[in-house]
Parts: C-alpha cells; sequence; structure tokens
C-alpha cells in the first residue's frame, strides 16, 4: 500500500501487513512514521495511492455500509458534547448501527453506570477515554481501531482501559492498536509492527522482536570524568570485546550493552575499568524491552519528535 500527498510527499511507502481476526496488532513508529495515514486507509477515511484493503474478505469500494457496521473508531482525543448525558451520547452512536449492542450493557462493561446521567463536561479525563471507547463498542464491532487510547492517563485509568481491551479481545475481538508507550504494547499485543518513513522496518512478537535484538538483557553504565557526556564510537570498542556482549550504544553520558549472560559480562567489565584507570559513576541491569528494540531500529526513542 502506498499513500502520496500532492503527487510528492510519500506517507506511506510500500507497506504491507497481515492482521489475524481474534489478535491484538500494534502499530509503532515516530511522529511522522505514517501510522495515521496508514490507519485512516484500513478505517476507510482515506484511499491509497496504489494497493488495496482488505477486511474479512471484503474492499471499501465494494460494501462500505457493511464495513462500518464491523469497524469501532476510538481517537486519541474524542470530541464529544460536553452539554449530553453518558446515556445520551452512547444512545447517540448507538442509533447509528444496525444491531447496536444495549446502552446499559456498555455502560456496565465500561464501568459508568454510575456517570449515566452525568454530563459529559463534567467527566474526569480517565472517564471521558472509556466513554470514548464505550461509543466505538456501542456499535457491537468485530474490530477495534484505538489510536493512543491511554495517552495522558493516569496509570489506574491506563490499566482499567487495558482491562477493557483484553475483554474485548476475550470475547472474539480483533484490536489494532497505536501507543507511545511501549510497556502497553508489550502487555497487551499478540504482534506489532515498527513502522519508519512510511515502511515497516520490524514485524513479529514481542518476545520475538526482543530476542532479535541480539540480548535479553541489558546493562547500563556511566563512567567518571567524560567532560560533556559524549562518548565516540572508538571509545566503544573495549566494551565490544567483553563476554556476552552483543551490541553497543550510548545515550548521552550512558553506555548501554545488550548482553545474553550480565553475569559473565558484569565482572568482565568492571575488571576493564580498573585496568584502564576509570571511575564507575553508576551500574545498573534490565530486561531488554520493546523500547531498546525501537531504539536500536530507528536511532531514537518513540516519544522523541
Amino acid at each position: 500500500m502506498r499513500k502520496t500527498y500532492d503527487g510528492k510527499v510519500e506517507a506511506v511507502r510500500g507497506l504491507s501487513l497481515r492482521i489475524e481476526a481474534g489478535e491484538c496488532f500494534g502499530l509503532l513508529g515516530p511522529n511522522g512514521a505514517g501510522k495515521t495515514t496508514t490507519i485512516e486507509i484500513l478505517e476507510g477515511l482515506l484511499t491509497p495511492t496504489s494497493g488495496s484493503v482488505s477486511i474479512f474478505g471484503h474492499a471499501w469500494s465494494d460494501n462500505p455500509r457493511q464495513l462500518r457496521e464491523w469497524i469501532g473508531i476510538s481517537l486519541q482525543e474524542t470530541r464529544l458534547s460536553e452539554k449530553l448525558s453518558v446515556r445520551e451520547t452512547i444512545d447517540l452512536f448507538a442509533s447509528f448501527y444496525q444491531e447496536p449492542r444495549s446502552a446499559e450493557e456498555v455502560l456496565d462493561d465500561l464501568q459508568l453506570t454510575e456517570k449515566a446521567d452525568s454530563w459529559v463536561g463534567k467527566l474526569s479525563g480517565g472517564q471521558k477515554q472509556r466513554l470514548a471507547v464505550a461509543t466505538a463498542l456501542v456499535g457491537n464491532p468485530r474490530i477495534l481501531f484505538l489510536d493512543e487510547p491511554t495517552t495522558g492517563l493516569d496509570p489506574q485509568s491506563r490499566r482499567q482501559l487495558w482491562e477493557i481491551i483484553r475483554t474485548f479481545q476475550k470475547k472474539g475481538g480483533t484490536v489494532l492498536l497505536t501507543t507511545h508507550y511501549m510497556d502497553e504494547a508489550e502487555r497487551l499485543c499478540d504482534r506489532l509492527a515498527i513502522v519508519d518513513h512510511g515502511q515497516i522496518i520490524a514485524e513479529g512478537t514481542p518476545a520475538d522482536l526482543i530476542e532479535r535484538l541480539g540480548g535479553h538483557h541489558v546493562v547500563e553504565f556511566e563512567i567518571g570524568g567524560n567532560g560533556d557526556g559524549q562518548i565516540s564510537g572508538a571509545q566503544n570498542e573495549p566494551w565490544r570485546s567483553l563476554p556476552s556482549v552483543e551490541s553497543v550504544r550510548n545515550e548521552d553520558h550512558t553506555i548501554c550493552l545488550n548482553v545474553r549472560e550480565p553475569h559473565l559480562t558484569i565482572p568482565a567489565l568492571l575488571d576493564a575499568m580498573k585496568r584502564q584507570g576509570q571511575q564507575l559513576e553508576h551500574l545498573s541491569t534490565r530486561q531488554a524491552s520493546l523500547e531498546d528494540v525501537f531504539v536500536r531500529l530507528t536511532g531514537r526513542h518513540l516519544r522523541e519528535d
């Protein structure tokens, strides 16, 4: 699939993917990577310049009404009428569909029953986001598109939405999720694709992508006396030869080693620093994460512009 604007700006540059029914699929990428354009094409809001989209064997050009019955969409920021009640809002969206779910059922699932008669404008941020998801679920969709559904939410509200997503999936629903939180992608997604410059640069399960990174663990350390903290590639060479090290990268003052067996790497690291007369300022170890995969593939963190 490709999408070009004004004949020169390539937002999507030959992206191809298959999402299985019943799975939660994550689409990750930095700002401007082409995620939003891709999702809007899948949702039928944009027409691709070339390529095609098939949803349960149907194309948007063939049966758009049926496809709209099958999908539910929750945007990053959904603008709802603040002078309607929660129940009135859900009833309004239910009226758009031929076979909607009951408002009472959706209110209960989204933990909004107590707020059913409250104005939308009086809801908290987490409650508004749950209501936005409720408007996507009331049509009884088979596929749920969620564009950064937990951005700006407190930890408790985030976990409440995670449970709502898991419940929808357990009932056989398919979820396409975009998020700027790597822990969210690791917890929710069965598979995911990392998109950059309009193309998929990696695809697989979270565990598979971390495995491909070349190390299950990350050893992070800082060396005293580095001045402005900028470390050259040549200064990385002593660390590449340490036991069990698969790769090395620098983040400001910190050197990060992707390793398979930290119990072999750390003693050798300390010995090497002692021989070189260097001072260790900080040392920590942790499990490798999707964030490490993303940084290695794109050269920047997901939340960087």
